[in-house]
């Protein structure tokens, strides 16, 4: 039964990663679009693409957090008690983050929405950054069983810095990848370029930081590194496969299956780290039966986790189905931004 429950937390985190990451990952770009003018464009369709859904994705962060406290209480204290730092800011990037976002769209002064955007922008890489660091320090060992470890040195260190290097690369590569296809879909061919362009980039980026974490875990993460290099490795080359046929299908001109690709490439390195991680969930020394809360509760937490799913699940996909097509932005903040005949 505690394995079972583990499954449905680890569902959770592969879900948060590859759609809240998406999110986060528009807000790089948000950053990066440059000034006002220039970046006047990119950022519509940030804006159009994010508004219907941005909610719904972070919705999997409730997801796991219920699932790892009632599931698993003695890891959910040692985890908060020792990585409330990352934690905390983490927390404080995902309120400026919708903070930012949803004023910058009510604001109507030009300085306004710099302020708002700026915060948009900056806690859209404070908070990917630092759920990374906390995989990292969760991954190598650095959190105790009884908690109170080092507030400091838990997710400042070797293999925290690489999951949060990674974390924000590879959300800027599913934003990128996401938004892509959504400028095809709504026939702005320079804007798909501009996405596919920055898609490229970050998938570039991000297998060359995946090569160097390889001597980065060595060193610093031996167990880790072990069992992604043995137990975990097909789901590793299955993920380099998908990433490589991500970058393929991005120098073409079709975008069918492209986003899930990519998706498949996140989803399946993720499910990688679980893999390797197993049977411990606090990376090498608290194995998953050790921390389970008592069967009675493991039995109810599954039962509302599939009720839930069953009422929400439907909901979701038809969400995100009417936003690929566009049905939910207005025909005039869908065309506010082309070019005119």
């Amino acid at each position: 039964m505690p394995e079972l429950v583990a499954v449905f937390l680890f569902i959770g985190v592969i879900a948060y990663a590859v759609l809240g990451g998406a999110d986060f990952g528009a807000g790089f770009w948000d950053l990066t679009a440059g000034g006002a003018e220039r970046g006047r464009r990119p950022r519509h369709l940030i804006d159009t693409s994010l508004g219907p859904v941005w909610e719904a994705n972070h919705t999997w962060l409730v997801y796991c957090l219920v699932f790892l406290w009632s599931g698993f209480p003695t890891a959910f204290t040692a985890i908060t008690t020792t990585l409330y730092v990352p934690l905390g800011l983490a927390a404080l990037g995902i309120v400026l983050r919708g903070a930012g976002f949803a004023f910058r769209k009510a604001s109507l002064r030009t300085p306004e929405q710099r302020v708002y955007g700026a915060a948009f922008a900056l806690s859209s890489l404070l908070a990917p950054y630092c759920f990374g660091s906390i995989a990292g320090g969760i991954a190598s060992g650095r959190v105790p069983a009884g908690g109170n470890g080092d507030a400091i040195t838990s997710w400042l260190n070797p293999t925290s810095v690489l999951g949060g290097v990674l974390a924000v690369l590879v959300c800027a590569y599913l934003a990128a990848v996401y938004l892509h296809v959504a400028a095809e879909r709504q026939h702005e061919p320079g804007l798909a370029r501009y996405f596919r362009d920055r898609a490229l980039l970050a998938g570039l980026l991000t297998g060359a930081v995946s090569i160097a974490g390889i001597f980065v875990l060595r060193h610093d993460a031996p167990r880790l590194f072990h069992q992604l290099s043995h137990r975990a490795l097909p789901l590793v080359l299955v993920a380099a496969l998908c990433g490589v046929a991500g970058m393929v299908m991005l120098r073409g001109t079709r975008t069918s299956g492209l986003r899930a690709t990519a998706a498949a490439a996140v989803a399946l390195i993720v499910l990688g780290w679980g893999v390797a991680q197993y049977p411990y969930l606090l990376g090498t020394h608290v194995e998953i039966p050790e921390a389970a809360a008592p069967n009675a509760t493991l039995w109810v937490t599954v039962g509302v986790a599939i009720v839930a799913g069953l009422l929400i699940l439907p909901s979701l996909v038809l969400l995100f189905r009417l936003a690929g097509r566009g049905r939910l932005i207005p025909a005039d903040h869908a065309s506010a931004d082309r070019p005119g005949p």
